[in-house]
């Protein structure tokens, strides 16, 4: 079959978040030329697999692509969102990406798009509806946005055996069950397994006919804090300055994470059960307080198999009927590998460079591409990555590593200017309207925060070093864990206990 060649300044692969916000910035900021290229046949990457259900955990003002906003800047007034900033659906969220695609990037006759195509380690796109090949060379860069494709339940199947005459579903097959049922039993204590719990209990679904198999409990932040709009801005403002003055003042991991809770800027589903992971999901209270009406939790590890009368798990077993629904939530989410740098000599690797927020941070760095000339040094300098959260450490290396990104951007006017007018940035800009006015409130707490920065970011870099002073003692001592203990594992049991 023949081959043809198309050479462009950047080849992006990947449609999802990470690449449109990638591919928007860059065409915005330049005169490249761009192809995007995706085994998807439309963009926006995962939302296109996800559960009917599924919403934003986020503001969707700080969601997207820099050129155009997502929804309309409402305040939701009614169901587990109201009185904040809207989320928008997945439905949403494809046709937002479709009108970017069409709108902002074709529209200027320099992107071309290759939906339903592989790509190759030799740069070949090989379209999956005819087999045609196309031979992709960048002038400038490849952008490889894959790594931060999210798995999902329709996509990534359950990593526990299911016997034959057992009804197992994915979120979305949930939807479309339509037969009696003796029960629903949700697998995962992610975000997609809170999202099925609310579904279920949103239907009119008992709560004590739901069982929910959560091997771990997860930290979660609290939605009424990350509001960056003006209505929130004193809120918002006073949940950063809580967060470094919990830390400054902590005396020990366990106090922080005691601090945290009781000043509501991290949650937990059940107060009794130490928290062991921390993916950045953020919950309402009335969320939270509807999941908390789900008392039959399972804790005894992962599933390692459903059988027809039993499921068996890490440390035990509980029954099941051939007559329950089993909903497979456990997922990995965002791939979680090691940090690498951004700029690679011909690669861009996107990752995060701020906490939580990986379509911001994708902007950045295509905005730093643009804008910043000088070597992939400097802009690493400027981009270096904050880790992907697994773990309740990780709310630590993530704020520390964001202060020192922000540090280095500090020192750059033209990168300041951008922040202040970055529709996905919004809290820069959100924050230097405010710094305008004369508002005592607003002085007091810039007061508080110069007072509890230095101090809290440096109290932060010590507990981490304390506990990665003992993780490493830890392992070291090949006759204290037994050898199958996974490195968070030792990590998890050297930190200690929380309060509750």
């Amino acid at each position: 079959m023949s081959q043809s060649i198309r050479e462009v300044d950047y080849v992006i692969v990947g449609a999802g978040a990470v690449g449109m916000a990638m591919a928007d910035t860059l065409t915005a900021e330049t005169a490249a030329t761009v192809v995007i290229v995706d085994r998807r046949a439309r963009p926006g990457g995962h939302w296109n697999d996800a559960y009917p259900f599924v919403r934003l955990h986020g503001p969707s003002v700080t969601y997207g692509v820099n050129s155009l906003p997502l929804g309309g800047g409402q305040i939701d007034t009614s169901g587990l969102n109201a009185g904040l900033n809207e989320l928008a659906s997945g439905a949403e969220i494809c046709a937002y990406y479709e009108r970017v695609m069409q709108e902002h990037l074709l529209s200027s006759g320099r992107v071309t798009w290759l939906p339903l195509h592989d790509v190759g380690e030799d740069g070949v796109a090989t379209s999956l509806v005819n087999g045609q090949r196309v031979q992709l060379m960048a002038r400038r860069r490849w952008v490889d946005a894959t790594q931060a494709d999210t798995q999902v339940p329709t996509t990534h199947g359950p990593r526990f055996t299911v016997a034959q005459g057992v009804t197992c579903l994915t979120p979305t097959e949930l939807t479309q069950w339509n037969r009696p049922v003796a029960g629903q039993v949700i697998v995962g204590g992610g975000k997609t397994a809170m999202d099925t719990a609310l579904w279920l209990l949103e239907q009119g679904v008992e709560p004590d006919t739901i069982t929910w198999i959560r091997p771990r409990e997860a930290w979660l932040l609290n939605r009424a804090n990350v509001q960056p709009t003006p209505t929130f801005a004193h809120q918002t403002m006073a949940a950063m300055v809580a967060e470094l003055e919990a830390a400054r003042d902590a005396t020990s991991l366990p106090d922080l994470f005691n601090r945290l809770e009781a000043a509501r800027l991290l949650q937990r589903i059940d107060p009794s059960v130490e928290p062991t992971m921390y993916r950045c999901a953020i919950v309402s209270d009335a969320e939270l307080a509807q999941l908390r009406k789900i008392k039959n939790v399972v804790r005894k590890g992962r599933v390692r198999s459903i059988e027809t009368g039993r499921i068996v798990l890490d440390h035990g077993e509980i029954a099941t009927t051939a007559g329950h629904v089993h909903v497979h939530c456990s997922t990995a989410g965002l791939p979680r590998g090691p940090a690498q740098p951004v700029f690679r000599g011909q690669r861009i690797v996107p990752q995060y460079v701020r906490r939580c927020s990986p379509t911001f941070s994708a902007a950045f760095i295509a905005h730093v591409e643009a804008t910043i000339e000088a070597d992939d040094v400097v802009k690493n300098g400027l981009s270096e990555p904050v880790p992907v959260p697994e773990e309740p450490l990780d709310w630590l290396r993530m704020h520390l590593q964001t202060a020192r990104n922000q540090a280095a951007w500090s020192q750059h006017p033209e990168l300041q200017k951008w922040l202040r007018r970055s529709r996905l940035e919004a809290y820069a800009g959100l924050f230097t309207r405010l710094h305008a006015q004369a508002d005592p409130a607003w002085e007091a707490l810039q007061s508080r925060l110069r007072q509890a920065r230095g101090p809290g970011l440096e109290r932060m870099a010590e507990l981490l070093e304390s506990q990665n002073q003992k993780l490493k003692e830890t392992m070291q001592k090949p006759s204290s864990q037994p050898t199958s203990m996974t490195r968070g594992a030792v990590a998890r049991r050297v930190a200690g206990t929380t309060k509750s």
